[in-house]
């Protein structure tokens, strides 16, 4: 008997099989899939867009053809005519499951939007941005000296700065006679010199005095959200920051995915890179809305990105980096003009992107070490960039390692049976009490705890929607704090336990969180915990790796870093093993590091001089070819770990000693 067709959702991953016909809007209610619709379904609200992928998927096991969804009806094409449906898109309410298909659901469909909260951190940054704008007065024609505007303007421009060379942009040309004179032979120009040895360009000009503002964009380009910072180049001062989820996520949830989708698909690289410069403009369009300004008053942007993502922005294949000795195209900084990169903005704008330190070890990971300067650390300082792909860095004054670790989306709510992105209504925080085992949490859009009055008020317009990534972590330890969960990550039952949250779900237990009064449940399933051992076991075995390279079983100082990082409890990840044994008083937040290391790049030219020269001599590690790696993973598996102590860890919190094996095995003593 042939199966009903798989529907999976992006970006939440949920997943189910549906009889052929079952409309996509329906399929997305019965999986709690956050798609809005207010007009009943009559194709006339347009809240029910979605974007159905094509092409073989070879991580969900699925090829989705044209036909996986049913043909344009008469009321998709109606209100196509009248209002018109963006390319691609289809009306939820309308279409029809007819065999197996990836839907992704974009930000303006979603009821909750996505939390990005890779904010611009507090940070002292000495000015000394790329671009600067220059007054000068220009020597008017003369008969007897016969030269042209631009040769007079260029004399003038070398006079009035220390520069010896100076080109101007060519798309300046055809407005530079008429600037010049309608400014009585003065003019403002924006001359961009991208570091030290570069030749200064004129990139934009104004009649006469112009003093600005100019502004330039910070970006990281995660695989799984993008942010940018809008920052005012003379001032220095971050003016507005936005962030969308990456509309690359339909493609595949992590990188691998995505190169595999690029092999497998004809033209599959350059859709990706079409769709991730669409979202780009348009998260650029939200910023610039936000400050009340015009994204042509942007001059200059700087951008992080890991490996791959960097390669699909540029519009390079990926499929040399899914393979040994994974060979980049490209890995020193570029500086190139905004508008060859499909960015929407000033004619002249430039963009700068930081070097990729190794195959697997990107521009991101770049970015961390311009902020966190490894390089001049007393201590040994592990610095780990949390998210779909970890950057992991070790190192002090006498040297500095790095690798990357395929963690997976899991940390981000993804391939959790109740997970989410975060977003208003999730649950980001929870505590359970180790003698009667009962929880409370608090989700995203209220400050009050699940156990105090006023809860239910406060959540009235989110409810409780599912669990973030930061949720699932503080869950899992405390389950294991309260010894519900044992070192295995087995779940016990209620005998075992205690509990009567656990309960039997097909041939092992989970753990009832949440229940509400409609019937609506979060549990915390075994398969939760083996994905989220997965993820940490890969982070601890990249980190493991960097150690024993180095020769050291202790680190000083560990560093949590990336928007994710930023909202992990060392504690509850350290009780998971996701990061070596510590004082948890030296595990600290660096929130996005990434980010940061984007705007020093963009406001101080001379920093891009200084991580391009650093990123030459850090050790680079490449965790797929080292035959350690696979050891430590399998002994990070475990809670916190199978062979390391953990004594700095023990010494402050208590592990149960229990046991949930398949016999079902007598719940043993509390003890360190």
């Amino acid at each position: 008997m042939s199966q009903d067709p798989l529907v999976i959702f992006t970006p939440t991953g949920k997943r189910g099989r549906f009889p052929s016909g079952t409309k996509v809007l329906d399929a997305a209610r019965q999986l709690g899939v956050d798609l809005d619709s207010v007009c009943g379904g009559r194709g006339i609200c347009s809240k029910c867009q979605i974007t159905p992928s094509f092409g073989e998927f070879p991580k969900h096991g699925v090829t989705v053809t044209r036909n996986a969804l049913s043909d344009w009806n008469a009321v998709e094409a109606r209100y196509d005519q009248k209002r018109g449906l963006p390319k691609g898109r289809r009306l939820g309410c309308q279409a029809e499951i007819q065999g197996d298909v990836i839907i992704d659901v974009p930000p303006e469909s979603q009821m909750h939007r996505q939390v990005v909260r890779k904010r611009a951190e507090a940070r002292e940054i000495t000015l000394s941005p790329a671009l600067r704008l220059i007054y000068v007065e220009v020597e008017e024609p003369d008969l007897h000296k016969p030269s042209g505007d631009r040769e007079r303007l260029v004399t003038a421009l070398i006079a009035a700065t220390d520069e010896t060379e100076i080109k101007v942009d060519f798309h300046l040309l055809p407005d530079l006679q008429t600037t010049l004179r309608k400014g009585d032979w003065a003019l403002t120009v924006a001359l961009y010199q991208a570091d030290d040895a570069a030749i200064a360009c004129v990139t934009a000009m104004w009649p006469g005095y112009h003093e600005g503002p100019v502004y330039g964009l910070a970006t990281d380009l995660g695989s799984t959200t993008i942010a940018a910072h809008l920052c005012d180049l003379a001032s220095g001062e971050v003016v507005a920051s936005d962030g969308i989820m990456n509309p690359q996520i339909r493609f595949g949830e992590d990188l691998m995915s995505r190169v595999s989708y690029a092999m497998m698909n004809e033209g599959g690289a350059g859709e990706m890179t079409r769709v991730v410069r669409e979202g780009l403009n348009a998260l650029f369009g939200q910023v610039t809305q936000e400050a009340g300004i015009d994204t042509t008053d942007i001059l200059d942007t700087v951008f992080v990105m890991n490996p791959v993502m960097h390669h699909l922005f540029l519009g390079l294949d990926p499929y040399e980096l899914g393979q040994a000795p994974f060979a980049l195209a490209v890995s020193d900084a570029l500086s190139l003009p905004a508008s060859s990169l499909g960015l929407n903005l000033a004619p002249g704008t430039r963009t700068y992107i930081l070097p990729c330190i190794a195959g697997h070890v990107g521009a991101d990971a770049a970015g961390v070490a311009l902020s966190e300067a490894p390089e001049a650390s007393d201590d040994l300082v592990l610095i780990v960039d949390v998210g779909t792909n970890a950057e992991i860095l070790l190192g002090d004054k006498s040297g500095v390692m790095a690798c990357s670790s395929p963690t997976g989306p899991a940390f981000e709510g993804a391939q959790i049976s109740a997970g989410q992105r975060a977003a208003p209504g999730a649950i980001e925080r929870v505590e359970i009490d180790p003698e009667t085992r009962e929880p409370r949490f608090q989700v995203i859009g209220a400050d009050l705890w699940s156990d105090e009055d006023g809860f239910e008020l406060a959540i009235a317009t989110t409810g409780v929607t599912g669990i973030c990534g930061s949720g699932i972590i503080e869950v899992i330890a405390e389950m294991r704090l309260a010894g519900l969960v044992d070192a295995s990550g087995l779940i016990g039952s209620p005998e075992q336990t205690g509990s009567g949250r656990c309960f039997l779900d097909g041939r092992t237990y989970s753990y009832r969180l949440w229940q509400g009064e409609n019937g609506a449940q979060i549990n915390v399933t075994n398969n939760d915990i083996r994905a989220i051992q997965m993820a940490k076991a890969a982070l601890y075995a990249g980190a493991r790796l960097l150690m024993d390279k180095r020769g050291v079983d202790h680190v000083d100082r560990v560093v949590l870093a990336g928007a994710f990082g930023a909202h992990i409890s060392p504690k509850h990840a350290m009780v998971l093993g996701m990061i070596p044994d510590c004082p948890l008083e030296r595990v600290t937040s660096a929130g996005n590091a990434a980010g940061t290391g984007a705007r020093i790049a963009l406001l101080n030219r001379e920093a891009r001089g200084v991580i391009e020269g650093n990123v030459r001599s850090i050790e680079k590690i490449e965790t797929a070819v080292e035959p350690r790696f696979q050891e430590h993973f399998v002994n990070a598996s475990a809670l916190p770990n199978a062979v390391e102590p953990f004594a700095i860890l023990r010494s402050v919190v208590d592990l149960p000693k229990v046991s949930f094996n398949a016999q079902g095995a007598r719940r043993k003593r509390r003890g360190p």
